[in-house]
Order: C-alpha cells, then structure tokens, then sequence
C-alpha cells in the first residue's frame, strides 16, 4: 500500500501530545510525529542551531576558565556572552514557533472531531433494502449477511495483513465507526453495520470503499 500524500488528520490525542512533546521535550519533535514533516523538521533544526551555539559557549567558557586553573592563564572574560544569548534567543523562537504550531494542530484536530461528528450523525439512518441493494453494486467484492456486509482481504504474508488493519484501525477511528476485525495470518476479513441504528446504513458502505481503497494501495 503506498502512502497518501495528503495532509493526515490528527486527533485531539495526538494533538496533544504533540503539544506536551514541543512545549516539555525538544521544539519541532512534536510537530514531527503529528505528520508536519517540513514544518517540523524547520523547527528542530532551528532549535539544535541555537543548542549548539550555547554548547559552543559553554565549551568556550569551560576551557578559558580551565586555563586560568591550571596554567597559571591571564584573566579574560569568560567565553563569548553573545554565543550563549543568541543561542537561548534561537532555542526561544524555536519553541515559540512550535507553540505556535500546536495550537494550530489544536485548532485542526477540533475541526476533524466536528466534522467526525457530523459525518457520524448524518450516518446513523437505517437503509432500506432496495438501497442496500443498490449500494452493494458500489462495493461488489463485499458480501451481504443479513444485516451485515463482510469481505476478506487477503495479503502476501502476516506483516502485509497487519499494517492494513493498523490503517484500517486509523481510518475507522477518524470516522468513529468501527469494523468487526478477524485476521488469519495473511487474510483479514472486515464485518461492518451500524449497531446504533440495528442494520446497515451510509457510513457502513463508505467505510468499505476507503477499505477497498486501501488494499488497492
């Protein structure tokens, strides 16, 4: 399966935690594992600039002093006051950007709950049969049980099958609607309805097509 190239969504958990990760570890990180590749990367490199450069004033300081301990060395200012300052002042931007930036993933990550949320409201009517049946010819690979629509997919080996029901469990949890899962080995077959609204409904084959999707990948 190849990876998409559009911007992933994020969840309020990871918005979060990627928030927690700029603001108490190390700037850009956070941004990093939340899927804003360049944005991240910008800061964390931005961040180690200014690291580096006040480890170069400590180093600096480290020797002179050293120096004056131990060879008998003329007193001097110690080090370079200006390395250690524009060192903080890069660190600061750094972490100011990617507070910045968590807020904005807030922001998304609340947008993608609501838009969940309306998705999932929309989704909860119950079909009727010749509408089932109609929505089956969309998703011809996916078998009708009763109330339920099933399909197994099968895949080159056991760590093929997982990373598609890792994504699959991504999918379904953005769309808050989640498919009964078996996995034998290389095959997974996926079980959708809608218990909510007793029986099948919009979301259980919109759910299926992005599964279809997926395994095409």
């Amino acid at each position: 399966m190849k990876p998409s190239l559009a911007r992933k969504k994020i969840s309020r958990s990871q918005a979060r935690n990627a928030v927690l990760l700029n603001q108490l570890g190390t700037p850009g990180l956070g941004t990093l594992l939340a899927g804003r590749l360049i944005k991240g990367g910008l800061q964390l490199l931005l961040f180690l600039a200014g690291f580096a450069l006040f480890c170069l004033w400590a180093y600096r300081t480290l020797a002179q002093y050293y120096e004056m301990m131990f060879h008998d060395a003329p007193k001097t200012a110690p080090g370079n006051l200006g390395l250690a300052l524009g060192g903080v002042g890069i660190c600061a931007l750094a972490w100011v950007w990617s507070l910045q930036t968590g807020f904005s993933l807030l922001r998304e990550a609340s947008q993608v709950s609501l838009e969940s949320l309306e998705s999932f409201a929309a989704g909860q009517i119950k079909m009727e049969p010749a509408k089932v049946i109609l929505a089956l010819e969309t998703v011809p690979q996916w078998a009708l049980y009763g109330e339920i629509i099933s399909r197994t997919f099968e895949f080159k080996d056991f760590p093929a099958a997982m990373k598609f029901v890792n994504t699959v469990a991504e999918l379904a949890e953005q769309a808050q609607h989640h498919p009964d899962v078996d996995i034998r080995w290389n095959k997974v077959t996926l079980a959708l309805t809608t218990h909510d609204a007793k029986g099948l409904t919009e979301k259980d084959f919109a759910l299926a097509k992005q599964c279809d999707a997926l395994a095409k990948g």
